[in-house]
């Protein structure tokens, strides 16, 4: 029986060459995050990297999305778990977090003896526009990669259009749309695969 993560990866044009390798493109990757991450992980793994294709990468998004913690950190888990088992996940994941950390903790110090000052507050107010186009525009990249979703492009659309209006205009808790529109989500797709299944046992 073929293991279905060694065909994904076997799929993607390139791999790490070493868990050091992986160790340090996390760190590179995760020194460039400042809030627009998913942009940057999408240009790195990707266009750059070329360690997954652009329909490997939705869908382990997805995947990273909806478990516990920081999406890009369970990301970086499940590519380094992929190529190198658990040490590349430990690998993938220090990289991911060690530079950051101290960078953080010394911005940390810093910021509190200028927080109250109105160019802090405007500098914040500008990174988060920016942020803001970063992941539309990477959103918006990544549309084209659902139309080889078995669920079909303009169902993938319609369920995005039906989560944005959930969380962003009704508010609902994330939990709920998860669970009602994923759920849905994941149900139909289950049942788009078992028809094509059958079409092609028969």
């Amino acid at each position: 029986m073929t293991d279905p993560q060694t065909t994904d990866a076997d799929a993607a044009p390139d791999r790490p060459r070493s868990k050091t390798d992986l160790f340090l493109s996390f760190t590179f990757l995760a020194l460039q995050g400042f809030g627009g991450v998913l942009a940057v992980v999408q240009r790195e793994l990707v266009e750059k990297k070329r360690w997954m294709t652009r329909e490997q990468f939705v869908e382990d998004w997805a995947v990273a999305q909806i478990m516990p913690g920081p999406n890009v950190v369970n990301l970086s888990l499940m590519i380094g778990g992929r190529y190198f088992g658990l040490p590349g996940a430990l690998a993938a994941l220090t990289g991911m977090l060690a530079a950051p950390l101290v960078i953080v903790l010394l911005l940390a110090a810093l910021y509190g003896s200028v927080a109250d000052t109105a160019a802090a507050q405007g500098a914040l107010k500008g990174m988060g526009a920016v942020a803001a186009g970063l992941i539309t525009a990477t959103g918006i990249k990544l549309i084209a990669a659902l139309d080889k979703n078995a669920m079909g492009l303009w169902v993938c659309i319609g369920l995005a259009a039906i989560t944005f209006v959930a969380i962003a205009l009704l508010r609902l808790p994330l939990a709920w749309v998860l669970l009602v529109v994923g759920g849905g989500a994941c149900l139909w797709a289950y049942r788009v695969l078992g028809g094509q299944d059958r079409e092609t046992k028969a």
